[in-house]
């Protein structure tokens, strides 16, 4: 059930690039993106974490939320939707999952989680697999330093999402971490967000990046953190690229180039080897 969760979360995630693109199609900027991500998914999670009496924190706990709120889901929605901008959905995708290699190390420095070497072995394989994705890139996947600093930065910052949500989920549900962080997130990113009239298109865009790909996928990824070790997990998430990759050329025109398709290959390798017993 834990690789069921992470996958559908992946494929959840996978849905952020294109949707995204939607709303700037209809003139918002990646950051006010962001902010209603942040604000309108909090929506979701409060109401649910009220609805099953989940608003209870323990005091010394309370600094830790506005830390991942800022860290984790501020700088992270920025950074990712900025790359998505700067480089397209699929590359700033790809660059997302950099993230297995920081989750490795960090969880074998913080949660005490040594890689097995068969870990090692997905991670290596989804780095090449990223690498080739990144490499392959066709019409309307641009290169450039921005786009690269913005995606490996989005990377580092999910990546927390691993760390801390081991340390904190046998303490808290899913619900009670992201009603507390989020408001905080929202804050954050409110002073570079634009307001004004949305458009259907835009509104449509805003709600299905809320619920199914903030709420609902991390609902279901933090289910499958709870009964994964966090670097097979992060593994097991870079599926969201590929997604990305097939739904950025069917909506967008995003084309990579044979060996771009070939590291999507390695990815789901990767994956398979991670979740092989």
């Amino acid at each position: 059930m834990g690789y069921l969760y992470v996958l559908l979360a992946a494929f959840l995630w996978g849905l952020i690039g294109p949707l995204s693109r939607m709303a700037f199609q209809e003139g918002l900027t990646p950051l006010t993106v962001a902010f209603y991500r942040a604000l309108l998914s909090w929506i979701f999670f409060l109401v649910h974490a009220a609805r099953t009496g989940g608003l209870r924190v323990a005091p010394r706990d309370l600094p830790v939320f506005p830390l991942f709120g800022l860290l984790g889901v501020a700088l992270f929605y920025g950074a990712y939707q900025l790359a998505v901008l700067y480089g397209g959905a699929a590359l700033a995708s790809v660059l997302l999952y950099t993230a297995p290699a920081w989750v490795a190390l960090l969880s074998w420095a913080f949660l005490r989680e040594p890689p097995t070497a068969r870990s090692w072995g997905a991670v290596a394989l989804t780095l090449l697999g990223v690498g080739l994705l990144g490499l392959g890139g066709g019409s309307e996947v641009r290169f450039g330093v921005r786009a690269f600093l913005f995606g490996l930065a989005s990377g580092f910052f999910y990546a927390l999402h691993y760390l801390l949500g081991k340390l904190y989920l046998g303490r808290y549900a899913t619900p009670t971490f992201f009603a507390y962080a989020l408001p905080v997130a929202a804050l954050a990113l409110a002073p570079w967000a634009e307001f004004g009239p949305l458009t259907p298109r835009a509104l449509g865009a805003l709600l299905a990046l809320s619920l199914f790909s903030t709420y609902g996928a991390y609902l279901a990824f933090y289910a499958g953190l709870r009964r994964l070790p966090a670097t097979v997990a992060s593994v097991v998430a870079t599926l969201e690229p590929v997604v990305a990759v097939v739904l950025a050329y069917l909506l967008f025109g995003e084309v990579l180039s044979p060996l771009g398709y070939f590291g999507a290959l390695l990815v789901i390798l990767a994956v398979l080897l991670a979740v092989r017993r």
